[in-house]
């Protein structure tokens, strides 16, 4: 059911016996699904990695997070163990005596640098079935016609030839470029020192397609740089990984994953499970000499071992700090945060998955029908200051953006508490429960329109707030929740505990989605509210001074301080001051100054 590596055993099965009532659902499920535990004892922190690795492949545990996604990745791959190797696209399973390069994101970008490659380095890419009919009537096919195949099938070629060939092929797509384009260029140039124009015209092609392979290769380290860049971007329940691997200082190709992210697992976790998982699957040599991670796992140090075994060279893990190792995690990063946004639309325009939310969220909550109508309210405020909150809806499961409203919340309040009894205030009393509710056109009138589900951004206190104020208001049609950000606990009014849903829930994730829209909602008023007011000016406000005026008087004078230093005189000499708006100039500022 699980497999971990421990250093202290009795503290690691400590923290899964504890009081049950404060494990995490999933630790509190697995540990009460499991009738024993074993383990193994081992000399180092190297050969437990290993059998760690070992096992997670042989019992495939459902509670270790685990390194699945939803399809099988594209590889250029090169049959080494033929007689005649061949090129191709292949995807699943590695197998033995086949050379793999990628994994690319889409089998197109694959076959069209093969393309262009088979014009330098003209290798098969034909199947079994065409070779042997190709020998059999003495024909090639049409790539052996036009050039981009070296008939080794016809016999034009013998089977040392068009091994060295693809020997060649490989050592290019493994990162050693220059030495075949500077021999392009010589045989170029010596071609058209000896006069043979076509033969020069033929290297000139074969060079611009080489180039244009590599155009696609995009250069961002150093050459000779061997290294795969790791980065994360995650929520409260699942995180998106993305890799890309970077050979000669090449990105060579990219993977990524969506994985569930239980409560309790740092980035370094998902580090370490990465590495033994991934790396455990791969031939020593697609082990790069350098892994770039966000967060250190805490066997860093045995992991970095372990891989260097596998590699049979040194592997350094570590984490990027500056320069273009570390501009480039950023972009990997970003990489994984648009992954995971699409994941998240995906399963927001999924119509099954959404009528599945609102059921179980309906049967969790007992709820008397599904929730068609959500709205969720969410406070942003920087001690006090600038106190403003956000209210989005969600009808069948999908953002209604056009009833989002925003509320700026009035006096000195400094608690989330007051801040939220305001703005619930301020929506529920418009509610018409009455048939007044729709007017004439049959159509509901605006804020009017009461919601089946009202969430709040909070646990317990924000709940009993919420509940306080529909008590006050006498509706009794609305129910009310709230989602607290640490566990993800769902919160009812007058309950001692939270319902806990399935971490793997439609529903949860809807409630997920719900709080998130209305904190971003909510935070970008309370940002341009800030931003609005560090741009202001103590000349704002001045009666008959307008922003060009006042662009006048700063470009004149240089700052607001030597305005309220100079005289009368001194402003009025400001082109379109008067005397007037001079005096009224002075006034102000000096009142406002002190």
């Amino acid at each position: 059911m699980y497999v971990g590596k421990a250093k202290n055993l009795r503290a690691r099965l400590n923290s899964y016996f504890a009081d049950p009532s404060s494990l995490h659902p999933r630790t509190h499920r697995m540990v009460h699904t499991a009738t024993s535990v074993d383990w193994v004892v081992l000399d180092t922190e190297v050969a437990a990695l290993q059998l760690e690795f070992s096992w997670i492949k042989e019992f495939d545990p459902r509670f270790n997070v685990m390194y699945r996604d939803d399809k099988s990745y594209p590889y250029l791959a090169v049959t080494v163990g033929e007689e005649y190797p061949r090129l191709q696209v292949m995807r699943g399973d590695k197998r033995k005596g086949v050379k793999y390069f990628g994994p690319f994101s889409h089998a197109w970008a694959i076959r069209e640098t093969l393309d262009l490659l088979l014009r330098v380095f003209p290798a098969r890419t034909c199947g079994k079935a065409e070779f042997v009919r190709a020998r059999r009537i003495g024909r090639p096919c049409l790539l052996g016609d036009i050039g981009k195949c070296a008939a080794p099938c016809v016999g034009r070629v013998d089977a040392e030839e068009h091994r060295r060939i693809v020997d060649e092929f490989c050592d290019f797509m493994a990162g050693r470029t220059d030495r075949f384009v500077r021999r392009l260029e010589a045989e170029m140039y010596q071609a058209s020192a000896d006069e043979d124009f076509e033969r020069a015209a033929r290297r000139r092609d074969d060079l611009a397609a080489l180039k244009r392979a590599l155009e696609k290769q995009v250069v961002v380290l150093p050459d000779g740089t061997d290294a795969d860049v790791v980065a994360f971007a995650a929520d409260q329940l699942q995180a998106a990984v993305t890799v890309f691997h970077v050979r000669g200082g090449r990105i060579r190709g990219e993977r990524g994953w969506i994985v569930d992210r239980p409560e309790g697992v740092t980035d370094g976790d998902l580090v370490h499970d990465l590495c033994t998982q991934f790396y455990g699957n791969q031939s020593g040599t697609d082990v790069p000499r350098e892994v770039l991670v966000p967060a250190l796992p805490e066997d860093a140090d045995a992991l970095a071992a372990w891989l260097s075994q596998r590699r049979g060279t040194r592997v350094d893990l570590r984490v990027p700090r500056r320069g273009d190792k570390r501009a480039l995690a950023a972009t990997v990063e970003r990489n994984a945060e648009q992954a995971l946004a699409r994941h998240k639309l995906r399963r927001a325009g999924d119509l099954t998955a959404r009528g599945k939310a609102l059921e179980e969220l309906a049967e969790a909550l007992e709820l008397p029908t599904p929730p068609l109508r959500i709205e969720c309210f969410d406070v942003s405020q920087i001690h006090g200051s600038d106190v403003v909150a956000g209210m989005v809806v969600f009808e069948d499961g999908l953002p209604r953006k056009s009833e989002y409203r925003r509320f700026v919340v009035r006096g000195e309040r400094t608690d989330d508490l007051g801040a939220m009894r305001e703005v619930l205030t301020r929506r529920l009393s418009r509610i018409d429960e009455s048939s007044e509710a729709v007017d004439t056109d049959g159509k509901a009138k605006r804020f009017a329109y009461p919601p089946q589900l009202l969430v709040v951004d909070g646990g317990a206190p924000q709940v009993a707030v919420a509940d306080e104020v529909l008590q006050s208001l006498g509706i009794d049609t609305v129910n009310v929740c709230g989602l607290a950000k640490r566990l993800e606990e769902v919160w009812l009014a007058g309950e001692d505990y939270p319902v806990i849903l399935p971490r793997t829930s439609e529903a949860l994730y809807l409630l997920q989605r719900v709080r998130d829209e209305a904190h971003r909602f909510a935070i970008s008023l309370h940002r341009r509210r800030r931003g609005k007011k560090m741009t202001a000016s103590e000349l704002d406000g001045i009666a008959g001074l307008g922003p060009a005026r006042k662009k006048a008087l700063l470009k004149h004078f240089g700052s607001v301080k030597r305005i309220r230093q100079a005289d009368i005189d001194e402003i009025k000499a400001v082109p379109g001051i008067g005397d007037q708006l001079a005096e009224t100039v002075a006034r102000s500022l000096r009142g406002t100054g002190g």
